[in-house]
């Protein structure tokens, strides 16, 4: 069966800057340190495949044209397949949280074709930047992996704490100590 790195994108890939949380100009793109090295270690030297998922909060609205979201996403991806980095899927969702859309993280509404038994969820991750990613990794049944922590990781009341220590398998500084981790899982 497959295994799965379900990687959040802003904040664990790329930088998410602090106020409006969007990365909507091609200057506020920048990666996590070693971010890249890393995912290209870990796509070499295990078996995991990589699925991107991340709410865009009101994409394609008057706040949060597309035109400003698409040209530093596509130049994230191009760097990214460059170094050899590809992904399996990616899925936007543009729902707000007041929504409570069944596509939006923590819910598994974009995911649900990964839940259909083909996928080892036991030994996949969710790798995030917030309590509602490891939520996503509950609701998945899979385990997940904190890197630092947002600003804004509040779980909105989204989230079963109770439940959070089970669910981070690691809680992790750097990449550099997220492919340390899943090379020992492999």
């Amino acid at each position: 069966m497959k295994k799965i790195l379900f990687l959040d994108r802003d904040g664990t890939l790329i930088v998410e800057p602090p106020g409006d949380w969007q990365i909507d100009r091609f200057e506020k793109l920048e990666f996590l340190p070693k971010v890249i090295q890393n995912l290209a270690d870990i796509l070499q030297k295990t078996d995991y495949e990589l699925v991107m998922i991340t709410n865009q909060d009101g994409l394609g609205t008057e706040s949060y044209p597309e035109d400003s979201f698409w040209g530093p996403h596509h130049l994230m991806m191009k760097i990214l397949q460059t170094e050899g980095i590809k992904f399996k899927e990616v899925l936007i969702d543009i729902t707000y949280q007041k929504d409570e859309a069944d596509t939006r993280k923590p819910f598994t509404g974009l995911l649900r074709h990964y839940m259909d038994g083909s996928v080892d969820m036991a030994n996949s991750y969710v790798v995030g930047d917030r309590l509602t990613d490891m939520q996503l990794a509950i609701n998945l049944g899979c385990q997940g992996i904190m890197i630092g922590k947002s600003e804004d990781a509040t779980d909105d009341g989204m989230c079963e704490l109770d439940k959070m220590p089970a669910a981070i398998a690691l809680d992790a500084n750097n990449w550099d100590e997220i492919r340390d981790f899943l090379l020992t899982q492999s």
